[in-house]
């Protein structure tokens, strides 16, 4: 019964991981509500273990249909990779909890903007090129996977946000570029649960199909409906996160 209900969890948190990033929002609560004895660290690595895959699948879903912009992407992923990476090593001699109650009152700042300024991520029109736009797109993956791996909730909302407001893309460019920075540190941060054992691969293979089946759904919705649905699905999903990340952060 347990595999059904995280399956399904799965599969929607692939629909929304997709379309702008968040799909941990769903699946982890579903993992750590009906596993409660598990070890969070195992639980963590096997949701890695599904979203790796369906992130991978949207990666190429969109490349095929939007013009990704590798020159720069590439580098950055690679960048994010590495940021990860050292996302994690920190937080196994640095604590993550002063950044709980930091989180929701970012996120709440992110909303704002994004509400206030209509037109934010309307239009595609990248502001930079060639090794201005590599170098930007490299620190923000280097940033961000930093903090995927130190502590990670809304990273793909973040690596969007970066993109629309430094760089100039539109919601749907960010959340394809977004795909490719989080494809990376997912990797990373699989590798590293799978090297200390926290990776439950009974678990793995249902909860990636699921997952992947979200992620083709998602994605054809995102490339279908454009720019207005992602962004309206940006703001849902930061929305939600404020609510999560908030209630962790001074509720529990």
């Amino acid at each position: 019964m347990e595999w059904i209900i995280v399956s399904l969890a799965s599969l929607l948190a692939g629909f929304v991981d997709a379309i702008v990033g968040g799909g941990g929002l769903v699946l982890l609560p579903a993992l750590f509500a009906t596993f409660p004895t598990a070890p969070p660290a195992t639980l963590m690595g096997t949701n890695k273990s599904a979203a790796v895959w369906g992130t991978g699948i949207a990666t190429w879903q969109y490349s095929r249909r939007v013009q990704m912009r590798w020159q720069a992407m590439l580098p950055a992923a690679l960048a994010g990779f590495a940021g990860a990476f050292a996302g994690a090593w920190t937080v196994t001699i640095i604590s993550a909890d002063f950044l709980r109650k930091l989180l929701p009152l970012i996120l709440v700042l992110v909303l704002i903007y994004t509400l206030a300024k209509k037109e934010l991520g309307r239009h595609h029109a990248p502001r930079l090129d060639g090794r201005a736009e590599t170098a930007a797109a490299c620190a923000i993956g280097l940033a961000i996977g930093f903090y995927d791996g130190f502590f990670g909730p809304g990273t793909g909302s973040f690596f969007v946000f970066l993109f629309v407001r430094l760089l100039g893309y539109d919601f749907l460019n960010a959340s394809v570029s977004a795909k490719l920075l989080n494809l990376a540190t997912n990797i990373a941060a699989l590798i590293l649960f799978t090297l200390k054992g926290h990776v439950w691969w009974h678990f793995a293979l249902p909860l990636a199909v699921a997952n992947v089946l979200g992620s083709v759904l998602g994605a054809h919705m995102a490339l279908k409906h454009g720019t207005g649905f992602v962004r309206g699905i940006f703001i849902f999903v930061v929305s939600a996160l404020i609510l999560k990340t908030g209630y962790d952060a001074f509720l529990r």
